[in-house]
């Protein structure tokens, strides 16, 4: 029994743990084995990482607001992209109805889709429900806009 005493027990030396196990070679990641090698599923060219896709994307990044000081795209103005049998439909909206590119802007989106190389014919739908607000720009705009 103890008295309630606390004892002290003087220690000169402690026995290291065991290693761990370390193998002679690296270990394989066999769930991504044959994943990997795969070559990539071609994809349609009208459809999202198609090359007419990305081309009528990338000609939608050269067009700019003429208030704000960041492209359509990534501003968040353009709500679909379609193409069907190299006719190109965009929908998109503008920041108020008010805007003072409201007559102009659609038909250069008409004129810059309807130039990319592929493309037939172009249509722009300009709609404004669900109205634009500022949630729906790319990360990039807000931090050039410094909203981030």
């Amino acid at each position: 029994m103890s008295d309630g005493r606390i004892a002290v027990e003087e220690v000169t030396g402690v026995e290291a743990p065991p290693k761990a196990r370390v193998e002679a070679e690296p270990r394989q990641r066999d769930y991504l084995t044959g994943f990997l090698d795969q070559p990539a599923a071609d994809q349609p060219a009208g459809e999202p990482g198609g090359a007419l896709y990305d081309g009528v994307i990338e000609a939608l990044k050269e067009i700019y607001d003429p208030e704000i000081p960041v492209n359509i795209y990534d501003l968040g103005l353009i709500y679909g992209v379609e193409i069907n049998d190299a006719h190109a439909i965009v929908t998109m909206t503008l920041t108020t109805p008010h805007c003072p590119v409201a007559e102009s802007m659609p038909g250069e989106v008409e004129l810059r889709v309807g130039a990319v190389p592929g493309v037939g014919s172009a249509e722009v739908n300009l709609i404004w429900d669900p109205p634009w607000d500022p949630q729906k720009m790319s990360d990039e705009a807000k931090l050039e806009l410094g909203m981030l």
